[in-house]
């Protein structure tokens, strides 16, 4: 879109927050760039340029406006709703594999060389892997500098910088404050905050003024999205479906733990009117910056509603649900392995027994783990863990059994691979050769672990259900013929064809 500089100096003039993250304006005159819905009186169409990425901007010299700080806008919809190599990138650099493993291991895991990921990123985003990455360390430097005391030292290798050089040129750059003053700014912004953490019109950034100073280990932020959202289905799902020991609602917050590259934490998310409340307590403050991105995509934050609704609003069958609660997303899962066991142990149960299954699995196998403030006692446990379980041990059919155990051993083994690097089609073909996995188990694989927001399930008796109900068709085959129109967006039909139904997954708990 950046590319459409009409379109785009419409979006800055009206303030339209609906495309904040698909493009950044900079300002020739002044050298800063914002988001396009910036409060600030708009600058000349002449004094504009547009950027697809924060990085590009920042690459090109400009720094982040202190007004509507871009850094933290929603990310761009683009690359979750494709699966091509540049997607699988962004999506890999956002979970952290730059700072992990360099631009060779991202390489490595998309299968091309370094300079060929290089040359592509550069084309559609206007900055290579380590802009894209610096980019990432500059907002995950912000976020600790406000929201913890951690001493700089530790702030800058927490968000991935390899020298405390590095870490302070890059704040000065980027946000043309020093590290100190951005903690100083940062604590007078939260002074004037409304008791919901929110600070005027911002996106997100962190809140900070829910927990003392210098908590160890606890960072509050609030995570941006696109108006509207309807939170019921989507917290409802998780709630409903939540792994005794992993997972609980309490106190209005969806709680989890998480399991992550230098240790593990616990996140609480509490739906808000116009952003959702983040609570993390992490062992390893490294982590910061995967548990954001793992929390955004399970909550599927980078969506694009408006886009979604009005193709789905086209059928006339589906209007009046989309009417009465826009902005449904797609509940996903912070770990894609996990999600797939859990797939599986939910194959032709109810929903309370798949609940059952997977808890043995979690005391058995799962690594224990404090929980001070609430019931999580342990992690999902590893491919790796479950590789070595007995399968006489499991309180399921012989088939299923079979089932679990080769999916579990090809997880293990690396011979299947999930996760957001996945190509969603090689992914499919890989599933559907497994024993026992048949088109439902793997479209809501597909769906739910992948984000693939095509996914589709026709054979869904909840989905048949629903469309019967409708007026639509009602078999597999005639219901995929009509979702045709639908595309690229059938997941999120199913989300509001099994709306229709009440069941658990829909409301939110009590």
């Amino acid at each position: 879109m950046y590319s459409d500089t009409e379109r785009c100096v419409r979006a800055v003039r009206s303030k339209d927050a609906r495309f904040d993250g698909w493009f950044f304006t900079a300002v020739l005159t002044t050298r800063i760039y914002c988001r396009p819905s910036c409060p600030v009186v708009p600058p000349k169409a002449e004094n504009m340029t547009f950027y697809p990425s924060a990085a590009a901007c920042q690459q090109a010299g400009f720094r982040a406006c202190k007004r509507c700080r871009p850094d933290t806008s929603p990310g761009s919809p683009e690359w979750n709703a494709r699966a091509d190599t540049v997607a699988r990138a962004v999506r890999l650099i956002q979970h952290g594999v730059v700072d992990r493993e360099g631009v060779p291991g991202l390489a490595g895991r998309l299968g091309y060389s370094a300079r060929q990921i290089e040359r592509q990123l550069l084309a559609e985003l206007g900055a290579g892997p380590l802009a894209l990455a610096r980019a990432q360390r500059a907002q995950t430097a912000r976020l600790l500098i406000e929201t913890t005391g951690l001493p700089m030292a530790d702030v800058a290798f927490a968000a991935g910088f390899s020298s405390i050089r590095a870490f302070n040129d890059t704040v000065r750059e980027v946000f043309a404050l020093s590290p100190s003053e951005l903690r100083a700014r940062g604590a007078r912004g939260t002074r004037g905050m409304d008791p919901a953490g929110t600070r005027g019109t911002s996106g997100a950034s962190a809140t900070g003024g829910t927990e003392p100073a210098g908590t160890p280990g606890v960072i509050s932020l609030r995570l941006p999205f696109r108006a509207p959202l309807t939170p019921d289905n989507l917290f409802g799902h998780l709630a409903a479906t939540a792994v005794p020991g992993v997972e609980e609602w309490r106190d209005g917050a969806y709680r989890r733990t998480l399991s992550l590259p230098y240790g593990h934490g616990i996140v609480a998310l509490t739906p808000r009117p116009d952003h959702i409340a983040c609570r993390l307590s992490l062992t390893d403050p490294r982590d910061l910056t995967l548990a954001i991105s793992s929390c955004r995509r399970m909550l599927d934050l980078d969506a694009d509603p408006v886009a979604v609704d009005e193709q789905l609003r086209a059928d006339p069958l589906l209007t009046p649900l989309v009417d009465k609660a826009p902005g449904r997303r797609v509940p996903r899962t912070v770990d894609a392995a996990e999600f797939a066991v859990r797939a599986v142990l939910g194959q032709q149960v109810s929903t309370a027994a798949a609940r059952t299954h997977a808890a043995r699995l979690v005391t058995a196998h799962g690594v224990p783990v404090d929980d001070p403030e609430g019931g999580l006692t342990h992690l999902f446990p590893a491919p790796e863990a479950l590789a070595a379980l007995d399968p006489e041990a499991l309180a399921l059919p012989r088939s299923r059994r079979t089932t679990l155990t080769t999916l579990v051993a090809a997880l293990a083994d690396g011979s299947l691979r999930l996760g957001p690097d996945s190509d969603w089609d090689r992914a499919r073909e890989q599933l559907i050769a497994l024993p026992g996995f048949g088109p439902w188990t793997v479209e809501v694989i597909a769906m739910r672990a992948l984000g693939d927001p095509d996914a589709f399930l026709p054979t869904d008796l909840g989905m048949r259900r629903a469309a019967a109900g409708l007026g639509l068709p009602s078999t597999p085959a005639a219901l995929t013929a009509r979702a045709a129109a639908w595309r690229p967006w059938r997941a999120y039909a199913v989300q509001y064809l099994w709306a229709t139904e009440d069941h658990a997954i829909n409301h939110l708990p009590a």
